[in-house]
């Protein structure tokens, strides 16, 4: 299990955790999740951690683990995947299981691989649920 968040830990910061993933300077990017009550979709990689740092400054801590891929398909100057992930994310009032599935398009960089679009599709799932997930992952 991947932890993104313990308690204790400094103040999230989207840039900082996830900053070798995202393509900072790309005017392609396009990135939305629809666990975000909102329903945004960021133009920008900055923009989209502004949609996840209040939400991960008040949580105590936030852990996934991969379930399923990646599955990538490349070629030369683009990338496509998909994977699914569980997450049990954990604020001051208790526990929410999450199954989320991730479809991410990657540009190659001089940096290296930086994703420029993406979308989770994410369901809530029922209390209890998570162990036995994690057993399979």
């Amino acid at each position: 299990m991947t932890r993104e968040r313990d308690e204790g830990d400094a103040p999230f910061d989207f840039r900082r955790t996830f900053g070798e993933f995202y393509d900072f300077s790309s005017p392609d990017v396009r990135l939305s999740d629809d666990f975000d009550p909102e329903q945004r979709v960021a133009t920008t990689a900055a923009g989209y951690g502004s949609i996840w740092e209040p939400g991960f400054r008040g949580m105590v801590s936030a852990h996934h683990a991969v379930d399923d891929g990646p599955h990538v398909i490349a070629s030369h100057d683009l990338a496509a995947s998909t994977l699914t992930f569980v997450a049990r994310i954990t604020m001051p009032d208790g526990a929410t299981d999450i199954r989320s599935t991730t479809s991410l398009v990657w540009r190659r960089t001089p940096g290296g691989w930086r994703i420029v679009r993406e979308h989770n599709s994410t369901k809530v799932l029922p209390a209890g649920d998570l162990p036995a997930v994690l057993q399979q992952a």
